[in-house]
């Protein structure tokens, strides 16, 4: 696990500073240095979406909509998940 911490801050830094397609501010800025993708492609799509929402909280001006966001995709992962996830 510390070596894939190491790897990503390695990848966050040499990733350059602003590029809106491929590097995102708001997906790079986390203090750890790491970029928000690298942890959400190995969720499902609520999950990943929910963290790229709580990840950026607030990167981009509006952080009550964000957690907002976070929380209809985690909604929605329950109800995927129905009685059998329980």
């Amino acid at each position: 696990m510390a070596k894939e911490m190491q790897d990503m801050r390695q990848r966050a830094k040499a990733a350059p500073i602003s590029d809106p397609v491929n590097h995102p501010q708001h997906y790079t800025s986390h203090p750890s240095g790491a970029e928000c993708i690298e942890v959400t492609r190995h969720m499902n799509f609520n999950l990943g979406n929910a963290m790229k929402y709580i990840w950026r909280c607030g990167d981009k001006g509006k952080p009550v909509e964000d957690l907002q966001k976070a929380i209809w995709y985690l909604n929605d992962e329950i109800k995927r998940l129905g009685p059998a996830g329980q």
